[in-house]
């Protein structure tokens, strides 16, 4: 499947609310696959649909664990359950990274490429990447809830 191009602050499809989701047919399925290569071929976990300028709630999120890739359309999160404070980064700022603060803990409702709902849930570092790439279909950046900025020296503390 193509990679598509980035799209980089501060274009304006980032920064607004997407549209729903409403044909689900073989033109989602081949952007999700699209999506999924994009985001590999980039070194992502996570990728919105804003992300290669489609203003569409859609998301896919793929920490390389055993819940493989997470395709996300039209997601709302019912519930959130703790803070956790930890380091992002985002496709859309190269090399840019801070640390912020999410629930630890979120219960999803989506649907699934073929239009059937689920319910998902998800801890720690897979419910931060969710929590990121929701955020983007509501045009919210991870630079709004940066508490911190971290450079190369700080990441590197992170990760030990």
């Amino acid at each position: 499947m193509p990679v598509r191009e980035i799209v980089m602050f501060p274009a304006d499809v980032l920064e607004q609310p997407c549209k729903e989701v409403t044909t689900f047919d073989r033109k989602l399925s081949k952007l999700l696959a699209d999506m999924y290569d994009t985001m590999i071929e980039n070194d992502g976990v996570g990728l919105a649909a804003p992300q290669i300028g489609i203003s569409e709630k859609i998301a896919i999120v793929d920490i390389d664990d055993q819940n493989g890739t997470i395709e996300l359309i039209n997601p709302v999160i019912l519930e959130k359950q703790g803070v956790q404070t930890g380091p992002e980064g985002c496709l859309s700022f190269p090399g840019l990274y801070g640390e912020v603060s999410r629930a630890n803990y979120v219960k999803v409702r989506t649907y699934n490429r073929r239009g059937k709902v689920r319910t998902l849930e998800a801890e720690g570092f897979l419910a931060r990447a969710i929590q990121h790439e929701i955020d983007h279909l509501e045009g919210v950046l991870f630079t709004s809830k940066v508490e911190k900025y971290l450079d190369a020296e700080d990441l590197e503390s992170t990760e030990g």
